[in-house]
């Protein structure tokens, strides 16, 4: 848990995240970014669209406080939506609400969302509005129903781990919708903290919304839960065009390849851009086991160590400031 906590901690730390801009895909972050510009990106998707996998594609950024921002984000998005078109690449979006200015104004993302959406809609693709921390919950899912009053191809994420995700997967039952089990720490007051509790949540909506929901989209990486999955789907006669399989671009490649085989619909989250440290930090504290995927990168005479270094700083300042404490 103090791993996570570290790891969740650097993923907000501001110095940290814009060292990373400068210093480009190190510390292993190239296994699991598929670039920084749209045309690495459209390279990955085309390899992965060759193995029949699909995908969908995150513009990394968040937590942009300023409308220049915002703006150049939304600029972003729209240009990889044409990408995608004139590319005939098998993907859709996936996007963050704070880094299309939620944190800002309401009106101001909603705006921006939109324009996203529509130029999706013209090219039959979806957009999937990806959820945050619990405060951007609830406007993200303000946002998603003031655009389902316009558009049919927009849907969402339901955390595994709130308390209370089955109320929404309830309510957004008739949309298309991801699941996944929670990547922010939250406190136990609206959140399930044990492993075992988020798990048993996790199948408990996965089911339910197979039973009952549009299309389920199963983001994760337990190859139990992918088992258990399997074998519900079969029990219940549930067709393979009602549900996908999700996991993160970089991570157990040869099982996503085996369930493409299979002949499960497979979509992999294919992140790209320069602002991948958050991003990076929260996948090493989902999984602290991830980190032996990019170890070998990680550890070696070439690798950049300045963003190691101010990493190292600021975990010995956190540990200094708490056996301070402890003396006083």
């Amino acid at each position: 848990m103090m791993l996570k906590d570290i790891f969740m901690s650097l993923s907000q730390n501001q110095f940290l995240n814009s060292t990373a801009k400068k210093y480009g895909l190190k510390m292993g972050a190239q296994s699991v970014v598929a670039g920084t510009n749209i045309e690495e990106a459209i390279k990955s998707i085309k390899d992965l669209n060759a193995n029949g996998i699909s995908c969908t594609v995150d513009n990394l950024g968040e937590f942009v406080f300023k409308e220049e921002e915002a703006a150049a984000a939304r600029e972003q998005i729209l240009k990889v939506i044409e990408a995608i078109h004139s590319n005939n690449a098998d993907a859709h979006i996936s996007l963050k609400p704070t880094q299309l200015g939620l944190d800002i104004d309401y009106s101001l993302c909603l705006n921006n969302v939109r324009e996203i959406v529509d130029k999706a809609n013209q090219y039959n693709m979806f957009v999937n509005i990806d959820m945050e921390d619990f405060k951007h919950l609830q406007p993200t899912l303000d946002l998603l129903d003031d655009l389902s009053l316009e558009y049919d191809n927009v849907g969402t994420v339901i955390q595994a781990y709130f308390h209370n995700a089955m109320d929404y997967l309830e309510k957004y039952k008739n949309y298309r919708i991801r699941l996944v089990k929670g990547a922010y720490k939250e406190p136990a007051e609206i959140a399930y903290q044990d492993k075992k509790d988020i798990d048993a949540n996790y199948i408990k909506l996965i089911e339910w919304h197979l039973l009952n929901g549009k299309f389920t989209s199963i983001a994760t990486h337990d190859h139990r839960i992918i088992n258990h999955v399997k074998e519900f789907v079969k029990r219940n006669n549930i067709p393979n065009d009602k549900f996908e399989f999700q996991m993160l671009y970089g991570f157990r490649k040869e099982l996503q390849l085996k369930l493409a085989k299979e002949g499960y619909n497979f979509c992999t989250y294919v992140p790209f851009g320069n602002d991948w440290y958050g991003y990076f930090m929260r996948r090493l504290a989902e999984r602290p086991q991830n980190l032996n995927l990019v170890a070998k990168q990680v550890f070696n005479k070439k690798t950049n160590t300045i963003l190691g270094v101010a990493a190292g700083a600021f975990i010995l300042g956190r540990v200094t400031r708490g056996n301070n404490n402890k003396r006083k």
